[in-house]
C-alpha cells in the first residue's frame, strides 16, 4: 500500500461522504494503492454512514470505538491498522482540504519525513476561524513553541492535517493527550526534515466544532507529558528550577549572615553568591546532568566552568539592567530581562561545554533532527 489516509470522526455524518467524494476525486487516475480509514468515536448515526462508504468503496475502511476516546488516539489507532508507506492524518470536517493530497505524498516521494499544510506560512490563510477560535489557537501554538524545542522552527505545529513516513513512528511510543497529535509525533518521531506548504483552512459547513475547555485543560496536560518525554526539554526545566530554589538559598544565607551575625552587606553578598552556586552545581551534577557524568581531569575543571558561567550571566543580567536605566526605562524590568536571557545562556553554555565535552557533536545531531524548510 502507498498512502494511507488516516481521519478521526466524531458525530460527522454530514462530511464523511462528501470528504470520500473529495478525496477520489483528488486522487482519480492515481496508479498507486491508497485506503482511508475512518476511526470513529461517535454517538450519532456517523458509523451507518461509515459503513455504507465501507460498502460502496473498497479503499474506505472503519473501526467504531465504543470503549475509547479522543482524536488523538484515535489517530494512533488509525496508524496501528494502517498499511501504507506513507500517512497523511486530516479532519473530517473539511476544513483541511483533500485537494492537497498529492503535493504531500509528492513531497514525501521527494524524500522529506513530515511534510505539514502550514496556514502560517506565504500563501497560507487560517480564515477559516473566528477571531476566538484565532485566538485559542494561538494561544496553544505559542505555549507549545515556548515550551519544546522541536516545535520552535515549525509554524503551524498544532495543525491536524500532515503527513509522515511510516519510519517516523515505528518503534515510537505514541501516547497523546487530547487532540494535538502532531505535537506527539513532533516531539518524539524519527525524522530529520520537515516540509512546510501553504494552505487555507476552510470554514466548516456542517457538524459542530469539538473544541472546549475540557480539550484545553487536556492540551496543557499534554504539554506537561511530553516536557517529561523529551530528555533535551525536561533538563532545561529541571535546571531553571535548581536555579529558582538557588535565589531562595542565597537570599536565605544573606538575611542570616546580615541580620544574625551582623555581617557587612557587601560580604555577606559575596559569601551567599559563593554558597549558592556551590548548591547549584550540586544540585546540576547530581540531577539536571546526571546522565553525563565525568571523570578525571575534565572532573576537576567542572565546578571553576561553572561559576565562570553563572558570573557570566550575572554580569548578563547587571548589563541588561544598566542598559535600561541609560534608555530611562524600569531597572527592575531590566532585572528580569536580564535573569530570561542569562538563564538562556548559562543552560547553553553548560549544556555545551560544562557537562557534556561532546556536545558540540549533540547540538549537530539535535539541529540535524530539526531541519525545517517552507515553500
Amino acid at each position: 500500500m502507498h498512502l494511507s489516509i488516516v481521519i478521526p470522526t466524531f458525530n460527522e455524518r454530514d462530511n464523511v461522504r462528501l470528504l470520500v467524494e473529495r478525496i477520489d476525486r483528488t486522487l482519480h487516475g492515481w496508479s498507486k494503492p491508497y485506503e482511508v480509514w475512518f476511526i470513529d468515536d461517535s454517538r450519532d448515526d456517523t458509523p451507518n454512514v461509515l459503513a455504507e462508504l465501507a460498502r460502496s468503496h473498497p479503499h474506505v475502511h472503519y473501526v467504531h470505538r465504543t470503549a475509547a476516546r479522543g482524536l488523538a488516539t484515535a489517530v494512533v489507532e488509525g496508524f496501528r491498522r494502517s498499511r501504507g508507506r506513507y500517512l497523511v492524518v486530516m479532519d473530517a470536517d473539511l476544513q483541511h482540504p483533500p485537494e492537497l493530497l498529492p503535493v504531500m505524498v509528492e513531497r514525501l516521494e521527494q524524500g522529506f519525513d513530515l511534510v505539514i499544510p502550514s496556514r502560517f506560512v506565504p500563501g497560507g490563510s487560517d480564515g477559516g476561524l473566528n477571531a476566538f477560535r484565532k485566538l485559542v489557537s494561538w494561544t496553544a501554538r505559542t505555549l507549545g513553541r515556548l515550551a519544546l524545542h522541536r516545535l520552535r522552527r515549525v509554524s503551524d505545529c498544532t495543525g491536524g492535517y500532515f503527513g509522515l513516513r511510516r519510519e517516523v513512528i515505528e518503534g515510537v511510543e505514541l501516547d497523546p493527550v487530547g487532540w494535538k497529535i502532531l505535537m506527539e509525533v513532533l516531539v518524539k518521531g524519527r525524522y530529520e526534515t520537515v516540509r512546510e506548504i501553504p494552505y487555507s483552512f476552510e470554514a466548516r459547513d456542517a457538524g459542530e466544532s469539538k473544541m472546549s475547555w475540557r480539550e484545553q485543560w487536556n492540551y496543557l496536560r499534554h504539554l506537561v507529558r511530553l516536557i517529561k518525554s523529551s530528555p533535551e526539554d525536561r533538563r532545561f526545566y529541571i535546571y531553571c528550577g535548581v536555579g529558582a530554589l538557588g535565589v531562595v538559598v542565597n537570599s536565605a544565607v544573606m538575611s542570616a549572615l546580615v541580620y544574625g551575625l551582623h555581617w557587612h552587606p557587601t560580604l555577606a553578598s559575596v559569601i551567599a553568591s559563593l554558597i549558592a552556586m556551590g548548591h547549584n552545581f550540586l544540585w546540576n551534577d547530581r540531577v539536571t546532568w546526571r546522565s553525563r557524568p565525568q571523570s578525571g581531569r575534565r572532573r576537576a575543571l567542572q565546578l571553576p566552568l561553572f561559576m565562570l558561567v553563572s558570573a557570566s550571566g550575572i554580569a548578563l543580567t547587571a548589563l541588561a539592567v544598566q542598559l535600561f536605566l541609560w534608555l530611562g526605562w524600569p531597572p527592575l524590568l531590566g532585572q528580569w530581562t536580564g535573569i530570561i536571557a542569562a538563564t538562556a545562556w548559562t543552560y547553553t553554555a553548560n549544556n555545551r561545554w560544562t557537562w557534556n565535552p561532546a556536545a558540540q557533536e549533540e547540538q549537530k545531531q539535535v539541529a540535524r533532527r530539526v531541519r525545517v524548510t517552507q515553500e
